[in-house]
């Protein structure tokens, strides 16, 4: 099977890896359905730096929450052809630490917590525009841009850190699944808008802290207006919406009804061949419930 697609690889157009969030609606992920050549392989080591009011669990008892946390990330992504369609398997491997600072329960609480994330298994395919190709099909399209509809199926298990006696933790200790369809628009050859629509689905968590908590669903979307420059830059402009994620303890509702956004911006840059560094920064707009903090994210990428 011949590997060598192209000379000097054109990272930018390249699918990447998700970097996971301390709150899985609020993911900002340009470039989630554009396609490889099958073969692709594509490793992502990211960091993530978090300040503000975070709390990843709006039911909890806690206000004036002010952290500082800090994130480390493992990807690896595999193109391959599935019923003839461009399609990537993708897994992820968080690990966090950092402190954090607020009322419990109108106590003054600082809390410094590490420890392993959930990881997550997501499944992707092209339906239309991305059919699977090699190096030469992937060279055409990246010169005349296709209108692509993909769907993907992301799956976060239960593998982080938990402790069923603390409120704040680096694994949420439920099984959860987002569902979702996307869709590339390029308006002009270095031009492209893209939007997902999806659904977050939660599992319950039996052992929070002596109490049952159950979640409804989340409906998210995101949007983005990305420019291409030459064939080893590309930057984005980001923004999301979400609403849903009532969550009940006990069978007690809880008024955490989330309907929030986030606003940011992406670019990447070829740095070698093979090799590219992705950075990001977003913030919230509106924040109904939940936390209200900034982001920013860098990764190493390698292609092979």
């Amino acid at each position: 099977m011949q590997k060598k697609w192209w000379s000097g690889p054109d990272l930018s157009l390249l699918p990447l890896l998700l970097l996971a969030s301390t709150a899985a609606a609020q993911e900002l992920a340009p470039r989630a359905y554009w396609p490889a050549p099958v073969g692709t392989n594509v490793l992502n080591l990211g960091y993530q730096y978090s300040s503000g009011d975070i709390v990843t669990d709006p039911s909890l008892p806690v206000t004036g929450v002010d952290s500082k946390i800090n994130f480390l990330q493992v990807g690896y992504q595999y193109t391959f052809s599935l019923f003839g369609r461009t399609a990537n398997a993708q897994l992820n491997l968080p690990y966090s630490w950092g402190t954090s600072e607020g009322f419990l329960n109108n106590e003054f609480i600082s809390v410094d917590t590490s420890g392993y994330g959930d990881a997550r298994a997501r499944l992707s395919i092209n339906l239309r525009g991305a059919p699977a190709m090699d190096g030469a099909g992937f060279q055409a399209l990246q010169a005349d841009p296709k209108t692509i509809v993909g769907v993907s199926l992301l799956l976060q298990a239960p593998t982080g850190t938990y402790d069923e006696q603390k409120y704040l933790n680096t694994g949420a200790n439920r099984w959860a699944v987002k569902p979702a369809a996307g869709v590339i628009w390029p308006f002009r050859p270095t031009w492209m808008f893209e939007a997902e629509l999806g659904a977050w689905f939660f599992g319950d968590n039996d052992e929070f802290v002596g109490s049952t908590r159950e979640q409804d669903l989340i409906v998210s979307s995101e949007f983005h207006l990305v420019k291409r420059v030459g064939q080893s830059f590309w930057a984005s402009l980001d923004v999301n919406y979400y609403f849903g994620g009532r969550t009940t303890i006990d069978s007690v509702d809880r008024a955490d009804l989330q309907r929030n956004s986030r606003f940011g911006f992406t670019v990447f840059k070829s740095i070698a061949r093979g090799h590219a560094l992705r950075a990001s920064y977003s913030t919230g707009v509106v924040t109904e419930s939940g936390g209200d903090y900034a982001i920013t994210a860098l990764s190493y990428i390698a292609v092979w």
